[in-house]
């Protein structure tokens, strides 16, 4: 049997109201708290990034049953809701925070009517996650769709995200996540060129051994998610969707090693994976 890693994608956990659209952004904390519960009571080995990063590239076995946890954009709710469960059971997790708006809104909620716009954590805040071994990453500057920018304007992007957040935890931020999924062969590349050893995806399904650690595959938690349909993700969903099949079969590893940038500037930069 191949051991993978599912590596999880969390956004806000909360209280929230029922909803029917964009459930992946939202995770009820009892629901979450549930959701570790289950992890520590059946024995998962939940990976740092660091330990993820070794894995695929075979530095170190695959444990059975592994894990990674990962929150996107940054929210306060983290704080009160994530971060005491996550101590509870002594699990490490990723907190990919957006540089340009720490301590504020994440104003791309607006584009959709009738969405909150939740708060972001203070620079304090992500000093203090920190400070209790919550590994803090990049998710850019903007939260901009990365593919659909120009090369010069995504290495401001992900130059300026990392030097602002080293600046602000003093050390050295090695892990990204591309905002939406978005990102192209010349993101790849300038990612790897900027000093990232990491970046993770939403393109669907587990981590293996070999695969790009720039191009990480994860599994999203959404609002409505049971018990049952968190195993189900955990054990039975390890299908890879076609867009992961693809860019395995492209090898992007070689994107970088072979310095290939002009195989995504011919298709204009903007091969991305699937948008979350």
């Amino acid at each position: 049997m191949v051991n993978r890693i599912s590596i999880l994608m969390y956004h806000q956990v909360g209280e929230f109201a029922p909803m029917r659209e964009h459930r992946a952004n939202y995770c009820d904390h009892r629901r979450f708290a549930a959701q570790m519960a289950f992890l520590k009571g059946f024995g998962y080995r939940v990976l740092d990034p660091d330990q993820v990063l070794a894995c695929v590239r075979g530095e170190q076995p695959i444990p059975s049953r592994a894990v990674a946890l990962t929150f996107d954009d940054g929210y306060a709710n983290f704080v009160s809701h994530a971060l005491p469960v996550l101590r509870h059971h002594g699990f490490p997790a990723t907190v990919y925070a957006v540089s340009g708006r720490i301590g504020g809104q994440a104003r791309w909620f607006a584009q959709d009517s009738g969405r909150s716009v939740p708060t972001l954590m203070s620079a304090a805040q992500l000093r203090a996650i920190q400070a209790s071994g919550i590994t803090v990453g990049s998710h850019t500057v903007s939260h901009l769709k990365l593919a659909e920018a120009t090369p010069e304007r995504q290495r401001r992007e992900l130059i300026d995200s990392k030097a602002c957040l080293e600046d602000l935890l003093g050390e050295e931020v090695k892990h990204l996540c591309y905002p939406y999924g978005s990102f192209g062969s010349d993101t790849v590349h300038i990612a790897a060129a900027t000093g990232y050893l990491s970046a993770t995806t939403c393109l669907r399904g587990p981590a293996l051994l070999g695969d790009h650690p720039l191009v990480l595959p994860r599994k999203a938690i959404s609002f409505g998610d049971s018990l049952i349909g968190y195993f189900w993700k955990l054990v039975v969903k390890n299908k890879p969707k076609p867009h992961l099949v693809e860019w395995r079969r492209a090898g992007a590893r070689n994107f970088i090693a072979q310095n290939e940038v002009r195989v995504g500037r011919q298709h204009g930069g903007r091969t991305s994976g699937k948008l979350c």
